[in-house]
C-alpha cells in the first residue's frame, strides 16, 4: 500500500473519471495511475470511475491497492443508435449523451452523503454532469481540449460525414466551455490548452516513471535497426498517424534503407492497415505491457501526430529510454522540446523520411539526442514533481 494516513497535511477526495486506470495501456491510464499513486501517499482517495468491458477484476484489484475505496460502473458504448437519436434530438453532443449516467449520480450523492470529503476531482469534463451540485471546491482536469481534438479530425474526415460532425462539435464546444465554469478551479496539461482555457487555468503536464524507463544500453553499429510506432488504435490520432507513416513516409525510407523495419505495437490495430504489411512492417498486438522493453528494444520511435492534443506520454517515455524521436510540432506540443537537440521535428514526408536516415546513421547525433532527451525528462517530467504541483493547487482552494 502506498498511503501513510498519518501524515498531516492528507486530505479526503472524492475523484471521478470516465475511465478505470488500469491496464497501462494508454495515455489516460498512465497519466491517473501515476498520480493517483503518488497523491496516495498523503491522501485518502475514493474514486467512482466507468469501467470497460473488456476491463476485469484484477484490473480493480490493482488500482484498489492505491485508493481507499473505488467504485465501478459499466461503462456503455458511445455509439450506439440509442445514442445516436438522443443526441440528434437534444442540445448534447455525443460525448455528454454516452457518459451521462444515472447509476453515478446516485453514487456520488451516496458518497457525499456518508463522507465528508475536502474537494472532488474530476478527470475529463464529460463526466461532469453526473455530479450533483456539491459545497465543496471542484478541481477539473482536462487531459485535452475535446472539441480541438474533434475539429481536427473533422479536416481529415470522409465530406459526407462533415455535416452531422460540425454540428456535434458546436455542441461540444458550448458544453466543454460550460464546465470549465462550473469548476472552481481548471487544469491544462500542455501550455497551448492552459491558454485555451484561460488566465485561471493551472498547468499540470504529463510525467514520466524516470525510475522505471531506464536510458537503455545502445547498439548503434547493429545491421537490421527497428523503427517503433506505438498506440492504442482505438485512438484517432494513432490510426491516422500509423496510416501516414505506411502511405506517406515508409516507402521512402525502404527505397533508400531496406535493411530498416517498421515496428508497430498496439492494440486493436485496423485490419485496413494489418492488410499493408510487407516483408519491412510487422505488427505486434502481444507485445509485452512492460513498455519499457519495448523502447529498450527499438532504435527510434517515429511518431507523425497530426491529430490530438495534451502530451504524449509514448514520446516522454522513449525520451527516457534514450530511444531518439521523431515526431510532428503537434507532437512536441505540451512537451517543449528543442529540435535538434532532444527531439527532431518534421514537418513534410520527406523531412521525415531524410531525418529517419540522418538519426539512424550518425552515431555522434544519435547519441546526442539520447543523451540530452533524458536530461530534459529527468528535469521538466518526473511524476514525484506533477503530484507536488497538482497538491499545491488543492492546498490552494481547501484550508486544512
Amino acid at each position: 500500500m502506498f498511503k501513510d494516513k498519518n501524515i498531516s497535511n492528507g486530505m479526503k477526495k472524492l475523484m471521478l473519471s470516465s475511465y478505470l486506470p488500469y491496464p497501462l495501456t494508454d495515455g489516460g491510464n498512465i497519466r491517473l495511475y501515476n498520480l493517483l499513486k503518488n497523491l496516495s501517499k498523503k491522501h485518502d482517495i475514493t474514486l467512482i470511475c466507468e469501467k470497460r468491458s473488456h476491463q476485469t477484476q484484477k484490473d480493480i484489484d490493482e488500482i484498489n491497492k492505491i485508493c481507499k475505496k473505488i467504485i465501478t460502473i459499466n461503462r456503455p458504448k458511445v455509439w450506439s443508435t440509442k445514442n445516436i437519436v438522443k443526441t440528434a434530438l437534444s442540445i448534447n453532443p455525443l460525448l455528454i449523451t454516452s457518459h451521462t449516467n444515472k447509476e453515478m449520480t446516485e453514487i456520488i450523492k451516496q458518497e457525499l452523503l456518508e463522507n465528508k470529503f475536502d474537494l472532488i476531482h474530476v478527470e475529463t469534463f464529460y463526466v461532469m454532469q453526473n455530479l450533483p451540485k456539491v459545497g465543496i471546491p471542484v478541481v477539473l482536469v482536462e487531459h485535452n481540449i475535446e472539441f480541438k481534438v474533434y475539429e481536427r479530425y473533422l479536416k481529415r474526415s470522409p465530406f459526407f460525414l462533415r455535416p452531422a460532425m460540425y454540428l456535434d462539435i458546436l455542441k461540444l464546444r458550448k458544453k466543454e466551455k460550460e464546465a470549465w465554469r462550473k469548476a472552481d478551479k481548471l487544469v491544462a496539461v500542455s501550455p497551448s490548452e492552459q491558454k485555451e482555457m484561460g488566465e485561471s487555468a493551472e498547468l499540470v503536464p504529463n510525467g514520466v516513471d524516470i525510475e522505471k524507463f531506464k536510458l537503455k544500453n545502445k547498439e548503434f553499429d547493429k545491421k537490421e535497426k527497428k523503427i517503433l510506432f506505438i498506440g492504442n488504435f482505438k485512438w484517432i490520432q494513432n490510426r491516422d498517424s500509423l496510416a501516414y507513416i505506411i502511405r506517406n513516409i515508409w516507402p521512402g525510407i525502404t527505397k533508400k534503407n531496406p535493411n530498416l523495419k517498421l515496428w508497430v505495437v498496439g492494440k486493436n490495430i485496423p485490419e485496413k492497415l494489418k492488410n499493408l504489411q510487407n516483408e519491412t512492417i510487422s505488427f505486434d498486438e502481444n507485445a509485452p505491457e512492460d513498455t519499457q522493453l519495448i523502447f529498450q528494444e527499438a532504435d527510434l520511435l517515429l511518431s507523425p501526430i497530426r491529430i490530438g492534443g495534451g502530451t504524449n506520454f509514448k514520446i516522454l517515455e522513449a525520451m527516457a529510454s534514450g530511444t531518439p524521436v521523431i515526431t510532428s510540432a503537434l507532437g512536441n506540443e505540451g512537451i517543449g522540446a528543442k529540435n535538434g537537440e532532444e527531439i527532431i521535428i518534421c514537418s513534410k514526408p520527406d523531412e521525415f523520411v531524410n531525418k529517419t536516415l540522418l538519426v539512424l546513421s550518425d552515431k555522434y547525433l544519435y547519441e546526442k539526442l539520447s543523451r540530452k532527451a533524458r536530461i530534459f525528462v529527468e528535469k521538466n517530467f518526473d511524476w514525484k514533481n506533477i503530484t507536488n504541483k497538482l497538491e499545491e493547487i488543492y492546498q490552494s482552494l481547501v484550508k486544512i
